[in-house]
Order: structure tokens, then sequence, then C-alpha cells
């Protein structure tokens, strides 16, 4: 069975810096894509970052640029996200995915508040 569980969500302040980590199983992880997007209330999903399976190229969207950088540890079927700078904007649930290209597993989110 395909699992994805994110972990490292939380409350910080503007400015502040918070590590999410996407555990991965039940496939080859290192055949994947691996993806964070994230969904803020009111708002439409949007795709953060992304890191492809070898060897490691990275897309980030423009809000993040610069602030946000992924890596992937294929020992440990674990992707992360080490979101740096964090603004108000960035408050979302945020959501790992396999395949960021046509996402087919997600997980069921980590919630990330930064507070002005």
């Amino acid at each position: 069975e395909v699992q994805l569980v994110e972990s490292g969500g939380g409350l910080v302040r503007a400015g502040g810096s918070l590590r999410l980590s996407c555990a991965a199983s039940g496939f080859t992880f290192e055949d994947y894509s691996i993806g964070w997007f994230r969904q803020a209330p009111g708002k439409d999903r949007e795709a953060v970052s992304c890191i492809s399976s070898v060897p490691g190229r990275t897309f980030y969207a423009d809000s993040v640029k610069d602030r946000f950088t992924i890596s992937r540890d294929n020992a440990k079927n674990t992707v992360y996200l080490q979101m740096n700078s964090l603004k108000p904007e960035d408050t979302a649930v945020y959501y790992c995915v396999r395949d960021c290209s046509d996402p087919d597993y997600w997980g069921p989110g980590t919630q990330v508040t930064v507070s002005s």
C-alpha cells in the first residue's frame, strides 16, 4: 500500500523557519518524483515544489523561490522541504504527493501557520 505521511508543520512567527518531512512507503521511492502542494483557506491548491527521481532536478513556485529548498534522501524514502523566511501568506495545509506531473497519491497534509 502506497503511503505518504507529512510531518514538521506548526506555528511559527514571520521570518522563522520550518522543515517539513514526507515519509514514503509501499513503492520504489527512487523511481518517482515527489512534490509539495499547499492549500490555504478559500484558495486554490498550489504546487509549491518538486524534486525529480534522479538526478534531483527541482522546481519551485515563484512565491517560494529563494526561500524554500527541497531535497530527498532515497536511503530513508523521505523528502524534505526546508522553509525559511516564512511569511503569513505561506499559511496553508501542505501536502506531499507522488509524481509531480500527475499526482496519484497524496498525504493527509500538515498545517503550517505563520503569524505576523
